[in-house]
This record gives C-alpha cells, sequence and structure tokens, in this order.
C-alpha cells in the first residue's frame, strides 16, 4: 500500500481507500457480515482511512465502521455532517447544532475524536457566509475532530471553501467521466496544501464496464431513485450521465483495461496517477470488490498520450452530456 499525506492533518492515509456509503444503504440490498469482511480485508492490506456520513444507513455505516475498527491503532475515519437537518438553513450550521452532529458521530463510531470531519454538500450561500468555519475551528481546538473540510458538488463551491485557510481537504466527484476539477480546482488546493478525496470514482459503476442499456437497479439503489435527480444532485448518480449514454461512453473505454486487469483497475490507476489526489474512496458491498479494488495500486500507470487522449475524450465526448450543477 501506498499512502499520501492529508492536507494538514498530519496523517498519512492509503492512497486507495474506501467509502461507506454502499454499505450504509442507497445502493440495493446489503448484508452487515459481508461489509464487516470487506472492511477487514480492506484493513488487513493496508488500508487505514474510511470515509462515511451521518446519514449513511441513518448512522448504520458509522456503525460498522466502529465495529470494524474496535482495537484497531491507527485506523483514520472521515464523517460528514448537515443532510440530518435541513442543509439550506443557517440554523443548522449553528453551533449548538453541531456539536450535536458531531457527538452524535463520535457515540456511533465509538470514539472520541474525528480524523476529518465534512460539511456534507452544503450550499453555496452557506459556504459564502463562512460562519460554520468558526464552530469547526473551534470543535478542532477541543480536540473534537483533528481537521475538517468540505464535501462539494461544483467547481465554485470548492474554491469558495478554499478561502477558508483552515480546511484539511476537499471531496469531489473525479474520475475519467469528471475531469473539470483538474482545470483550475486541484491546482489551487494543491497550492494551499488541501488533501483531495476523489469520490465517485467509478462513476456508480459505469467505470466497471459490467453494465448494459438494460441493467435494471433495486427501488432502494440511488442508481435507480435518483436517475434524474430526483432526491439529490443528479452528479451524485452515474456522474451525472444517464445510464444509456454511460454506457456508450464506457463502452468507448474499454482500452484502458489493456495490461491493466481490468476497467475498475484503470478507471482508479487514472485518478492515482495525479499527484493533487490524496486518495481515491470507491465504495464496496462485498469482499470480493476491495480485491479487485486494492490490485489497482499496482496496475501500469498512464503514458502522457494516454493522458492527452483522455482528456481530449472527455472534452469531445463527454463534458457536454454532464447533468446538474458542475461548471
Amino acid at each position: 500500500m501506498n499512502y499520501r499525506t492529508l492536507g494538514n492533518t498530519g496523517i498519512d492515509v492509503s492512497e486507495v481507500s474506501f467509502g461507506t456509503w454502499a454499505i450504509g444503504g442507497s445502493w440495493g440490498q446489503t448484508n452487515d457480515q459481508e461489509a464487516l469482511n470487506g472492511l477487514a480485508r480492506a484493513m488487513d492490506a493496508g488500508v487505514n482511512f474510511f470515509d462515511t456520513a451521518d446519514v449513511y444507513g441513518l448512522g448504520h455505516a458509522e456503525e460498522l465502521l466502529a465495529k470494524a475498527t474496535k482495537g484497531k491503532d491507527n485506523i483514520y475515519i472521515a464523517t460528514k455532517f448537515c443532510r440530518k437537518g435541513d442543509e439550506t438553513h443557517a440554523n443548522t450550521y449553528k453551533e449548538d447544532a453541531v456539536r450535536n452532529f458531531v457527538e452524535d458521530s463520535l457515540r456511533k463510531l465509538d470514539r472520541e475524536c474525528i480524523d476529518l470531519y465534512q460539511i456534507h454538500c452544503p450550499p453555496l450561500h452557506i459556504l459564502k457566509d463562512g460562519n460554520i468555519f468558526s464552530v469547526l475551528e473551534k470543535l478542532k481546538q477541543e480536540g473534537k475532530i483533528r481537521g475538517y473540510g468540505v464535501s462539494v458538488e461544483t467547481i465554485e463551491e470548492g474554491h469558495e471553501a478554499l478561502r477558508y485557510e483552515g480546511i484539511s481537504a476537499l471531496q469531489v466527484i473525479f474520475n475519467i467521466f469528471r475531469q473539470l476539477p483538474l482545470e483550475t480546482l486541484f491546482p489551487q488546493a494543491h497550492k494551499q496544501g488541501v488533501g483531495i478525496l476523489a469520490r465517485v470514482p467509478l462513476a456508480s459503476g459505469l467505470l466497471t464496464g459490467k453494465f448494459s442499456t438494460d441493467s435494471t437497479f433495486a427501488e432502494n439503489d440511488h442508481r435507480q431513485f435518483n436517475k434524474n435527480g430526483e432526491r439529490f444532485s443528479v452528479g451524485e448518480t452515474f456522474a451525472g450521465l444517464t445510464l444509456q449514454t454511460g454506457v456508450q461512453l464506457a463502452d468507448q473505454l474499454k482500452w484502458i483495461a489493456e495490461g491493466r486487469g481490468s476497467m475498475t483497475q484503470a478507471a482508479l490507476r487514472w485518478i492515482l496517477d495525479h499527484e493533487e489526489v490524496t486518495c481515491a474512496i470507491p465504495g464496496f458491498k462485498r469482499p470480493e470488490q476491495v480485491e479487485d479494488t486494492l490490485k489497482a495500486i499496482d496496475v501500469p500507470s498512464y503514458s502522457e498520450k494516454e493522458l492527452q487522449d483522455l482528456a481530449e475524450f472527455y472534452k469531445q465526448h463527454v463534458h457536454h452530456h454532464i447533468r446538474g450543477a458542475y461548471a
């Protein structure tokens, strides 16, 4: 396993880490024992960082992490807050409300300190107001959190968050189908020493190459109930593409797997080849998915020509299909 420093937190995290949205819920049927086995397999391989949120399974993902990491040293956890309340209202970000959120997460995680505490995709006006960062700084000084950051939907939100010098990390949607952060956001974050967590790295599975235009998903899977942005930002589902368009585009990318094992491994390798990225945080539901994902660490990097070809592919064939707030 390779490790990269997470912003100003002073900790080194595995470049392939894991998100826990899928094991918490909203990705179809889950099995807690399979989830725990997957978490154990990841840690055995040297993964030392996991991302979650207080709304993943209404805290169930946090509870699974508590069980999986109990008694283990040097395992770091990031969680997120604000979406248990009204994320658009200023009251959700007042000190008493945030303290309730953090204490609830600490209890579910069975921890005394959260390594990275992130605002969970807040609207732009909350970031512009900025009062939440004073609250987070206070929690950091008290030792409730080690560092804080923001999970963002748009480039503008990312730049707004970077105005606050204390932040440790940005979490952004970043994959071969979502390359816009490379233009201005990543260079600015890198200049400021702010870590980057790359979420939706496989575009909700499109970049595994396993789907067809006839693929279907369970009613409790966001790839069904949020396919047009019905419940939250459409960018979180298939990276903002429709299933049909995404499958057609993924078919044109099958060449990336040549010499790199699988499309999954190749898609993750592309992310890791960008030095601004601290870690990719793919999800999983079963240990076999963890095994497949971890192989990305050892597959060959991309040549300059390949990177240029993929950048051109994005500009010419992908960017104009992305739905939702993105620019």
